[in-house]
């Protein structure tokens, strides 16, 4: 946070060069969108309101024929090719939305259509641009392999290549949101909140607002494990982030585009991170002011919007947040049910030791009181102690969870905090059970892996038999990447050659060896 406010202030107090939004703007103002665009509503959300006590409105991008805001810059950077260009075809590479933009233009402008995506692409995303009728590859497991892919077949069949936001006829086409925004609510807007990947669409709003309404704050809002204009602001270049988290993958971007880093670093007045959690409560928001889903991408404006009131302690503003998205599987909504509370500070993970005597078990409750109790779990370790986990729903965990646990030690019972772990939201939860008496030089270490039909079994085989594999977890979220807790038998003087091994297998992973939480329920 304190990186940020850093980054706010150098962003706030820059003056925007003469000349640089104009020729934009202008571009904005003519851009062709409205062929297969509509213009969305901007909508109140009254609950959220009346809970935040500011004025919230959501730009519902999500009710694009799309279900996304892409279809905006796609179809204003294609309407505007040569027709010598069109009738050779056109190309591109994304994980969904784009590529469903690009599909619809396609096919509106009746031209050829070849679009590159990842393996993990989310099967919705995939289905909606085969509806198009346009070619379909899959390739790859990140982005970064699909483009390369959609490059190389670029030049051998002669096709022009659709960028998703790195081009100024796009960012023109996502621009128009922000002369919407602008025409459907005249009165008093003190900031707009806008989720940024590549920069697509915070370069075009941004540079529109403050052309005309430059008073209205413009805050970039990004995933604490993709925060690519943030970094970039920081450093004052763009930089490529060493890794980049796939929960929101519609805002995954390593690297934000020259271009939209150009307009963003005069226009954008500050850039908020948020969390997963924060994320899945945004969806929660959305879906109970609308009826609607969003994908996690399309909360993050919202999320921000949040984290902002509670920083500035502010009431009586009036906010919009873009939806941006709403092309999310199905069987992820599992995933983001049981995160949404986390991202509201309304449940809490701890475990506690209470001693193994008759009785123990009730007093313990007792102290808990009335609370509603949403986790239970317990299993005999020893003839001493026992380790209960603990879940419990709160109306605000900050406030009052502390004195809780300190009311718990003071009465002799030790606990651990757990509900900002991601091993034990993650994987603890699901796993307590009792404890591996008879395995020793056990190591632990939690992957993240592309996801795609017999991803596990591949990912099991790229590991090697040289160790025993004495936990396994793993659940299916459906989402783009796979979630999973291994651990192996291995001595301290093998350690070396297993983590080459495992940095060989190219998958992100952390050792969680020493993580508490498995120490206390799972640990040898």
């Amino acid at each position: 946070m304190e990186s940020d406010r850093k980054n706010n202030e150098t962003t706030r107090n820059k003056q925007v060069p003469s000349g640089l939004l104009e020729p934009i703007v202008r571009q904005i103002l003519s851009a062709r969108v409205y062929d297969v665009a509509v213009e969305t509503p901007l909508n109140e959300a009254p609950l959220l309101s009346t809970r935040l006590g500011n004025r919230v409105l959501l730009k519902r991008e999500d009710v694009q024929p799309v279900f996304s805001f892409k279809c905006r810059g796609a179809y204003n950077k294609i309407a505007n090719l040569p027709d010598e260009t069109l009738q050779c075809g056109i190309i591109t590479a994304s994980a969904g939305n784009h590529a469903q933009g690009v599909a619809l233009a396609a096919n509106r402008l009746g031209i050829r259509a070849v679009i590159v995506m990842p393996q993990t692409t989310p099967s919705i995303k995939v289905q909606a641009v085969q509806a198009y009728g346009v070619e379909v590859v899959l390739h790859g497991d990140t982005f970064e392999l699909a483009r390369a892919h959609a490059l190389k077949l670029m030049q051998e069949q002669a096709l022009t290549y659709i960028p998703p936001y790195d081009d100024e006829a796009v960012i023109a086409g996502q621009g128009t949101v922000a002369m919407e925004v602008l025409r459907q609510c005249t009165g008093r807007i003190d900031a707009v909140f806008v989720p940024c990947g590549g920069g697509g669409l915070i370069a075009g709003m941004a540079a529109y607002i403050k052309y005309v309404r430059p008073d209205i704050r413009v805050i970039g809002v990004e995933p604490q494990d993709a925060a690519c204009l943030s970094a970039a602001l920081l450093a004052g270049e763009r930089v490529i982030l060493p890794e980049v988290g796939l929960f929101a993958e519609g805002v995954a971007v390593a690297q934000i585009g020259e271009i939209p880093f150009q307009y963003a670093q005069h226009t954008v007045d500050e850039v908020i991170t948020v969390t997963e959690d924060e994320l899945c409560a945004g969806v929660k928001d959305i879906f109970e002011d609308t009826r609607a889903i969003s994908e996690p991408s399309g909360a993050l404006a919202l999320a921000g919007l949040k984290q902002y009131v509670d920083r500035e302690k502010c009431t009586g503003r009036n906010f919009v947040a873009v939806v941006s998205g709403a092309n999310t599987n199905f069987d992820r909504l599992r995933y983001i049910s049981e995160r949404t509370q986390f991202g509201e500070h309304r449940e809490a993970l701890f475990a506690a030791t209470i001693p193994e005597q008759p009785g123990s078990f009730l007093a313990f409750c007792e102290m808990l009181g009335k609370r509603s109790i949403t986790e239970f779990n317990y299993r005999f370790a020893d003839e001493h102690t026992a380790h209960v986990f603990v879940g419990l729903a709160l109306s605000d965990t900050r406030r009052e969870l502390p004195p809780l646990l300190k009311n718990l030690t003071e009465k002799g019972y030790p606990v651990t905090d757990f509900s900002d772990d991601e091993l034990t939201k993650l994987h603890i939860r699901h796993m307590v059970g009792g404890h591996a008496l008879r395995v020793s030089h056990e190591l632990i270490y939690r992957f993240i892996f592309p996801e795609r039909p017999g991803a596990l079994l591949t990912f099991l085989q790229r590991l090697s038999d040289r160790w025993n594999i004495s936990l396994f977890h793993y659940r299916n979220h459906g989402a783009a990447f796979g979630r999973v807790l291994v651990g192996f038998q291995a001595s301290d003087n093998e350690k070396t050659v297993l983590n080459a091994v495992l940095d060989s297998l190219g998958y992100h992973y952390v050792e969680e060896s020493n993580n508490e939480a498995y120490r206390l329920f799972l640990g040898a």
